[in-house]
């Protein structure tokens, strides 16, 4: 599996980074940053119009986009060992929030925690980038969001290992 773009290459250096800041083990952290990079696998079976359209979302075009998840479990099943779970539960998982309002309503400690760190990553990395249906936000917004979202997408101590470990790293990164 190769990550789709640079963007996934550096939700994966994230995402290894914060779970390290965590206290992961680092061979741990490794899989973490290597299943972050190719957490979107699943997009490869929705359509590129949705996936590049310029503006909003239908709500059918949105339940679509939804699937990327199963998909993306589909997808990396395939894999073996450790690393298969952990890849196959962040494709799942990536868009679960803390207060259950994600894709599927998994809240919390339901969501597995490398699973938040991922998710977290990818927020920072998608707000930040230039996407068809947006302009990049400067890093300092993206960074001001996540903080206004502790207790709501993300789990409050998360967010703050991310804001005390990695803000300075985020800004140059971006």
């Amino acid at each position: 599996m190769i990550p789709f773009s640079k963007e996934d290459i550096l939700v994966g250096q994230l995402a290894e980074s914060l779970s390290l800041a965590c206290g992961m083990p680092p061979y741990m952290a490794k899989m973490v940053g290597k299943a972050a990079a190719i957490h979107d696998a699943g997009k490869v079976k929705i359509s590129k119009h949705i996936i590049n359209k310029p503006g909003r979302l239908t709500p059918a075009e949105f339940e679509t986009m939804k699937t990327h998840t199963i998909w993306g479990q589909i997808i990396l099943s395939a894999l073996h060992g450790k690393f298969r779970t952990i890849a196959m539960n962040v494709a799942a998982y990536h868009h679960e929030k803390w207060d259950g309002s994600g894709y599927w309503g998994y809240r919390g400690g339901e969501i597995p925690y490398y699973c938040q760190i991922v998710s977290l990553c990818d927020v920072y990395v998608a707000l930040t980038a230039k996407r068809p249906y947006k302009e990049p936000w400067p890093p300092s917004k993206a960074i001001d969001y996540i903080r206004n979202e502790a207790g709501k997408s993300f789990c409050p101590l998360l967010v703050d290992k991310f804001m005390r470990r990695s803000e300075h790293r985020l800004l140059q990164a971006a």
